[in-house]
Order: C-alpha cells, then structure tokens, then sequence
C-alpha cells in the first residue's frame, strides 16, 4: 500500500503525462510494486468553470452520441423511472431539490456538441435548470401510466442541457407520481437510483431547513472519462483486447432464434415482460449447486439460460452480453454518469456434456470476463468488426442482466412517503433479455423481456416454464446430459400428442405448388400475399410464377437444378420461389443479410446453375463472376407462361443451410 498523498501525487502526475511517457510510466511504477488500481482519479483543472468547459466523450459515450444521430427518435437508450408521493407535497421544495440535483452533478448541465468537422465534445454548462411542469390526471388517474410512457420516451436533443425529463402528475389531492427519463449518454440504471435517493435526502434537507448530507463529489463524469482513456491508451486497452481477441476468435455472430413472425429490416423493437417463477427452493438449490464449485448464484441462472438457447437454436457456440456496473473504483460509486460496460459471454456446448459441466464452464467464462471488464464494449466491436446489420446487435443478440440487491424501499419524508418503481421498457434493440435480481434474503425475481414484433406472449411463457425446468435438472441432476433433459411438461406433451391423432387425409398427394395453382384456378381473386400496402392475388402470382418458370427454363434449368434466390422481403420472393417449383428446380434462399463471408461459403458449396435477384442487390451479393444472373425486372408481361410441368414427388425441392453453429453450414 502506498500513502494517500503519494498517491495522489502520482494519479496528478500521469494525468499531465503526453501519451507516448504514460506507459512508461505504469511500467516504472510495476518495478516498483505499485498497481495503476491504487491510485485515485484525479479531477481535472477548471480554467473558467462560470463559464463552463469541454471535455472529451468517454468511449461509452461515444457509441450512444452515433446511435443517437443514426436514430435521434428512438426512446431505445432513455432511462426512466417513477416516484410514488402520497400526502403533502411541497412543490416549492422539490423544484429546490431538484436544483441542488443541478448544482451537484455535472452530468445534469453536461450537452454534446459536433464542430464542422463532425468531432464532438461534451460540454458542462456552469448551470442548468430542471424544469418541474405538472399535469393534473385527478380526474382520470387511469391515464397516468401511458402519460408516463409518453413523457419517458419523449426524444432528447443532446445540444440541450438538462438530459433529464422531470415531470409531476397529480393522481389525487394526496397522491403524485413524479416521472424522470433520462437519456443513457449521461446516465445507466445505478445513475437513477442514485439521483432519485439523493433527490429525497435533498427535499428532506429543503422541508428541516438544513443542509443537504454528504460531502461533494471529489470528482465529476468528464474526470473518469479524461481518466480512462488516458489508462486505456497507456497500454491496458491493448493488453485487454488481447484476452478478447483469444476468448472470441472464431464465435458466431448471429444467434438464430426461433422467432414467431420474421425479423425487421431495423432492430427496434417494442419491448414486452413476461414474469418468471424461480422459488425460493430452487433458488437454494442452485446457489448451493454452484457455490459447491466455487461459483455464485449468477453463474447458475447464467448456465441455465446458455442452456435454453442452445435447445431453442441448436447453436453449440453462442454469445451472451452480461451488463456490469463498471464502478469498480471508489470514487464512481456516487458519480451520475454513464459507466455501464457490457461483457460477452461465450459458451461452446455440447448436447452430451452433463449439466455439471457446464456449469464449471461458465464459471471460467465469467471469471475470465470480469478479470477483463475494463474494455469498453465499443472498443470491442471497433477492434473485432464483426459483420454489421441494422437488423442486429453487434456480437450478441440476447443478454442476461443480474443485480443484487432489494428493491428501493419506500422513503419516509416530512409529511410524504415515496416509492419508486420502473416506468417499464417500452422499446428495445434487442431479442430477449433475461433480467434476475437477487434480494438480500435469497429470493430470486426473474422475468423476460421479449421484442413483441418477434415474440407472441405464449412463446414467452413457453421459454420461461423450459428455462425454470433446466434450471430444476442443473439443481437437482447435475450429471444429466444437456440434450437429455426433457423441457416438455405434461400438458405439453398431451398437446403434442392430441395433435397426432385422428384420420389420414385420403386423395391424391400434391406438391405445393400445385395447391396453389389449383386454389388459383378455383379463387383467383382470393388474396395470395400481402407485404406492407402490396397485395398479390393468387391468379397474378401464378400468373408471374409461370412467366418466371418459362425463363428459367429457357435457360436450362430443368427438374432437380438448384436456383439461388437472393431477394428482399416482398412479392417477389414468394414469386421467383414458386417459380422454380414449377419448372422443377430446386431453390436455395440466400438471405442479403447475411455477413460476407457466410454468403461467399453458400455460393462456394450450393452448386446453384443460376441465381435470381435484383437490380439493388447486384454489387452487395458477393457471387462469382461466372455465375448467370436474373434479375426480376427483366421478367416481360408479355412472356408466354410455362404450361405444367410433370414432377414426381420425389424431386428435390429446396436447399435451405444450417445455421453452421457445428461448423460449417449444412445445406439439407
């Protein structure tokens, strides 16, 4: 241990250090026994702080300013909660606390600015004022939950100062409900609740007269992040990327779960709960399961939910990203800010391996990621660019989030009590995030979050009785393999089974595609395909699909060829698919989402004679110089459909590839 003042001495010291003498620097204090973690976080000089002053964004904060500007409506990374005020509230108080909020916090007074360069700082104004307006709902107080969901997801201009919403609803003579969103470039969970407790010290304070407790801040939001980069480029960044770089090497990117209804073009998503019971025996169970092996609680609900995706996908590499507090240093812990990182966690699974041993194995993961949690995530992605999508989030697409510690108590104020609450995620970016708190008493709530674009309600419920059922097996069987375990409960199993009873259907069997043409011939004008305000009739699609068939038989495709269809999502697609049933073909769907390098395999190993798409996707498509292209504009109305086309049942019909989470992908 060093002295204080050394200490200090030395954290000044570095701060003023030019970036090529700070690794030198940590090298000379290694030799001699001293660890970077023991020095303090300096506070940066002010030259002018009446008139404010700049400062570089944090790495974190960076991510958020671009999400920000590529989507500035989206209410995806707004922080909200609510205060339940039930008895005499004085207005004229909270205003009060809520500037001393102002005053005390430099993220509050913090706005983003972009020169002409499009390099942007973060600029602390030296005042702020948050402003109190009241919406009176006492008569009808049944509005008050969607008027909060408004005023939370409301959008920001990061070039205002405050970044936080403060709004009061009157419910009743002696009940309001004070809403506050907050936008995550100045703020994470911690940052809420920690302003909503200073913000009730701080009325209390206002009501006795009396000063607010505490000292002040030793240091503000733009110190840590002056702070971090300076640590990070002094070469920990790099020997943490290393560790990254090792642990992911080679990790999947996409996590295809089974969805109810097709993945968007954006990942924005409305974001849905479904509550799960884990009881408190279970709970036992399981912190004893792991603890046994040296784990926690957290590593347990962890394996199981690595568990769940696996028999959901089939997927025996996957990525979970696991949110961490990132405040582990002292001098953060009452800091409003953005200090949040998010960890991956890889698993590699293997369905014959016992639940025991998964468990050990992401115990190691989990060590092993928060012996490096101090890489942002935005460095990661920059440093590994993955294959981007917006319809995707970069390296994970599900994250399990777990917090200790018991719900916010309710607050006795002078002549008020207060209790807050989540106003509830209205919108997410991503698929599904499994959320566990763990109470002091050893009580475990869980629930899902789930994007309600891709989710039905009971497919949720489904997931989270299978979730509870391997997290039983992990508890009480260890030994179990993971692809023994049966998800199934007993009024699951009689609906599988009731739905495999009753009569074969008798008559002629019919490839698909001459159903639709025969139900063409019967209703043509019956609606066949609706995509957004496109409407196709079965009459026009077999109409389509035949003249597309007389193409491609003109040029040679014959029974059995396979044909690459590589299309965006409309009438289209369903056309060229029944198109190449009714000349014989065989198809193979190349999705343009898809990353580069999974594209160049398909075309590589599918052996298609000819690919059909369009004119926008020609320069994407990473196909071979020699491969014949069509192209669905080139398909004339006045071509002559081809007539029909004898096919036995038998013929190949499609090549649709795996997931290649075993390897390579596996056309089948």
């Amino acid at each position: 241990m060093i002295e204080a003042n050394t200490a200090a001495r030395l954290a000044a010291r570095f701060a003023t250090l030019a970036p090529a003498q700070r690794r030198a620097f940590l090298d000379k204090m290694a030799e001699q026994g001293i660890a970077f973690s023991q020095l303090p976080i300096p506070a940066l000089p002010r030259p002018d702080a009446a008139t404010g002053y700049d400062a570089p964004l944090s790495y974190a904060q960076q991510r958020q300013w671009f999400l920000h500007r590529f989507a500035p409506e989206s209410a995806a990374y707004h922080i909200s909660s609510r205060v339940e005020l039930r008895g005499e509230l004085d207005a004229g108080a909270l205003q009060a606390a809520l500037a001393t909020l102002a005053q005390r916090h430099e993220a509050l007074r913090t706005v983003f600015l972009a020169d002409a360069d499009g390099m942007v700082r973060q600029h602390v104004r030296a005042a702020a004022r948050i402003e109190l307006p009241l919406t009176d709902l006492s008569a009808d107080p049944g509005s008050a939950d969607a008027q909060a969901a408004a005023i939370a997801e409301a959008p920001f201009d990061l070039g205002r100062a405050p970044l936080l919403r403060v709004h009061l609803l009157r419910l009743g003579a002696r009940h309001h409900r004070l809403v506050l969103a907050m936008h995550h470039i100045v703020s994470d969970g911690w940052s809420m609740q920690l302003l909503i407790d200073e913000l009730a010290a701080a009325y209390r304070a206002q009501r006795l007269g009396q000063p607010l407790p505490g000292a002040a801040h030793a240091i503000g939001y733009t110190d840590y992040a002056v702070w971090q980069r300076n640590w990070l480029e002094a070469g920990e960044q790099a020997r943490q990327l290393a560790w990254w770089r090792t642990t992911l090497e080679g990790a999947s990117g996409v996590l295809a779960l089974p969805t109810d209804r097709p993945r968007p073009a954006v990942a924005a998503y409305r974001a849905q709960r479904c509550e799960i019971d884990i009881p408190a025996t279970l709970a036992d169970a399981l912190r004893q399961r792991s603890q046994a092996g040296g784990g926690t609680l957290f590593m347990a609900l962890l394996a199981g939910f690595q568990a769940l995706l696996y028999r959901y996908t089939g997927s025996r590499d996957l990525c979970v990203g696991v949110p961490v507090a990132g405040r582990n240093r002292l001098e953060t812990e009452r800091v409003v800010g953005l200090f949040v990182n998010t960890q991956v966690v890889r698993a590699q699974l293997d369905g014959s391996q016992p639940l025991s041993a998964l468990l050990g194995q992401t115990r190691a993961a989990v060590l092993g990621a928060q012996a490096h949690q101090d890489l942002p995530f935005e460095q990661l992605v920059e440093a590994l660019q993955p294959e981007r999508s917006v319809s995707y989030h970069p390296l994970f697409q599900v994250v399990h989030n777990h917090r200790r510690g018991d719900r916010a108590a309710r607050v006795a104020l002078p002549g008020l009590e207060l209790e807050s609450a989540p106003v509830g995620e209205r919108t997410t970016a991503l698929e599904l995030t499994l959320d566990t708190r763990e109470d002091s008493d050893g009580h475990v709530h869980a629930c899902f979050h789930y994007a309600a674009e891709l989710f039905d309600a009971g497919t949720a419920e489904r997931l989270a009785r299978h979730y509870v059922r391997l997290l039983r097996r992990l508890a009480d069987a260890p030994e179990q393999a993971l692809d023994a375990v049966d998800l199934l409960d007993e009024s699951e199993h009689r609906s599988l089974l009731a739905l495999g009873q009753g009569e074969a259907p008798g008559g002629e069997t019919l490839p698909v595609h001459a159903h639709i043409a025969r139900h063409a011939a019967a209703r043509p004008d019956a609606v066949a395909v609706i995509c957004g305000d496109q409407v196709l009739r079965y009459g026009e699609l077999l109409a389509r699909a035949d003249r597309l068939a007389a193409v491609l038989q003109a040029r040679g495709v014959g029974a059995e060829d396979r044909v690459g269809i590589a299309l965006s999502r409309s009438p289209d697609l369903i056309v060229a698919l029944l198109a190449v049933m009714r000349c014989g073909g065989a198809y193979v769907p190349f999705d343009p989402a898809y990353p580069k390098d999974r594209l160049v395999y398909l075309f590589d190993d599918s052996a298609i004679r000819l690919l059909v798409t369009e004119p926008a996707l020609l320069d994407v498509l990473p196909a071979p110089a020699t491969l014949p292209v069509l192209t669905m504009d080139t398909v004339d109305d006045g071509i002559a459909p081809l007539p029909e086309q004898p096919i036995h049942p038998g013929q190949l019909a499609y090549v649709i590839y795996t997931s290649g989470s075993t390897g390579r992908p596996k056309g089948v």
